[in-house]
């Protein structure tokens, strides 16, 4: 969790929870597919009733490889929806990695060339406007700098859409340095250092035209340590793509993580025992499997009427087994329950609405309100919207807070009845028509406190009779 001097802070609430690996052979050949396998092994899981739900509970890692690429492990990739991305960043990544190198060896560079000469410019910014280096010379610190030969225009080539080669070395230095990050030429001047001082960077250093320099504002040895990442990473980078491994960012980028472990730390579980798996056990197993999920969809399709594309969507979201007891307790239809539990939620998640907030029974409730006539399903979003931002708070708060109770059948024909009077030459001109136009302006003003239906019923007979 963290670390304090010597002193370093552990989470253990999360032991005794077992961790089940389910491995793939590599036969997976397309972004696409991976997120089809994940998908197929999440909803045989979920079929099981036994994986726990939520966010951080089931993660999926990747191993990705190109040719002339590298084998690459990608950790913790929470969204399912994120895994096709992931894996065309990762191979963009590669090819962009596989690129670079050919340019660098083309114009001459050789890994050798790179050397862990570090030069201490701290006096070149003394006076400098930048707030990182200032802060960091205020505290004692030093600046190091180092020469990266014919590198200049590379560490700024962008690998995958906001990411670039520059973003890399930053990445291994923060892992291998402890430091904030890291300065170069190829973004400056900027961030409050001038034209003059990269200048004079560039002469201390000696650094021909085509060079590029890399420094770093922190203790000598976090620097140092930094800065040595950043040569290796630049051997790297000429000698193609580094095996490694990686964590998943939440937009379908990448960070460095850590080295790929070596054959060293292959070897059997030292702390549970082999279990022999006989014909008999497997028996047992067969006789107690739960609903497949291709059962459970023609069953969702047959029982509740729901079409083929909801049906899908259903089972691959995590409601599958909440759809089934709001639709059964509630009585409002399967289809409105179903476009809630997929479409709705994935609509309001887009929007930034944290929807994971709201609890089952809080959906729940909400959905026995739909179905006892006292909520308009059309106050849906707005309800969840306003209790994922008040925990804690029931649905009838939240009804009372947005005004969202629903008006009686008098008070809603009197309300046509002035709608009507408001737009009578519209009316006289078009007739039964109108009632489009009407309904419109109707449920413009009472989204949320009327029932549609009723709506366009009243307004049908008030039409009629005129």
């Amino acid at each position: 969790m963290g670390q304090e001097g010597n002193t370093i802070r552990y989470r253990i609430d999360r032991l005794g929870i077992p961790l089940i690996e389910v491995a793939t052979a590599p036969v997976i050949h397309s972004p696409k597919e991976a997120e089809e396998v994940a998908l197929a092994i999440g909803r045989i899981l979920r079929a099981t009733g036994k994986v726990k739900r939520g966010l951080g509970t089931i993660r999926q890692d990747l191993n990705i490889s190109i040719k002339n690429g590298a084998l690459i492990e990608i950790k913790g990739v929470q969204e399912l929806e994120l895994l096709s991305l992931v894996v065309e960043y990762e191979v963009q990544r590669q090819l962009n990695l596989v690129k670079i190198s050919r340019e660098l060896r083309k114009i001459g560079v050789k890994e050798e060339d790179v050397k862990e000469e570090f030069f201490d410019v701290t006096e070149i910014f003394k006076e400098t406007e930048c707030k990182v280096i200032r802060k960091a010379i205020n505290r004692k610190q030093r600046v190091l700098a180092l020469k990266l030969p014919k590198f200049k225009g590379f560490l700024k080539r962008e690998l995958v859409p906001n990411f670039r080669l520059g973003t890399e070395m930053a990445d291994h230095a923060r892992f291998w340095g402890r430091v904030g990050g890291i300065f170069h030429t190829d973004e400056l001047p900027a961030y409050g250092i001038t034209a003059e001082e990269v200048e004079k960077l560039r002469k201390t250093v000696k650094a021909e035209k085509e060079d590029a320099v890399v420094f770093v504002a922190d203790n000598p040895e976090n620097a140092k340590d930094a800065l040595k990442a950043v040569a290796e990473r630049a051997r790297q980078a000429i000698k193609g793509v580094p095996e490694e491994t990686r964590a998943a960012n939440p937009d379908g980028t990448t960070r460095y993580m850590r080295p790929r472990p070596g054959a060293a730390r292959m070897y059997p579980e030292t702390d549970i025992p082999p279990t022999q798996i006989t014909d008999g056990h497997l028996k047992k197993i067969s006789s107690r499997l739960p609903e497949l999920p291709e059962q459970k969809f023609e069953r969702l399709m047959r029982e509740y009427g729901l079409n083929e594309k909801l049906t899908r969507q259903l089972l691959d979201s995590e409601y599958a087994e909440l759809f089934e007891v709001i639709a059964n307790e509630s009585k409002v239809s399967p289809t409105v329950v179903a476009v809630f539990l997929t479409e709705t939620l994935k609509a309001l998640k887009r929007e930034g609405i944290q929807v994971g907030k709201v609890s089952e029974e809080q959906m729940r409730e909400i959905f026995r309100c739909i179905g006892r006539g006292e909520l308009a399903k059309e106050a849906l979003p707005d309800l969840v919207s306003w209790l994922s931002k008040h925990e804690n708070r029931s649905v009838q708060e939240a009804v009372e807070k947005l005004g969202l109770k629903m008006i009686s059948e008098a008070e809603l024909a009197r309300f046509i009845e002035k709608v009507i009077e408001e737009n009578k030459i519209l009316v006289q001109e078009k007739g039964q028509k109108a009632l489009g136009v009407l309904m419109g302006i109707v449920m413009k003003k009472l989204r949320g406190r009327v029932n549609a239906v009723l709506v366009g019923k009243l307004l049908k007979d008030k039409l009629e009779k005129l």
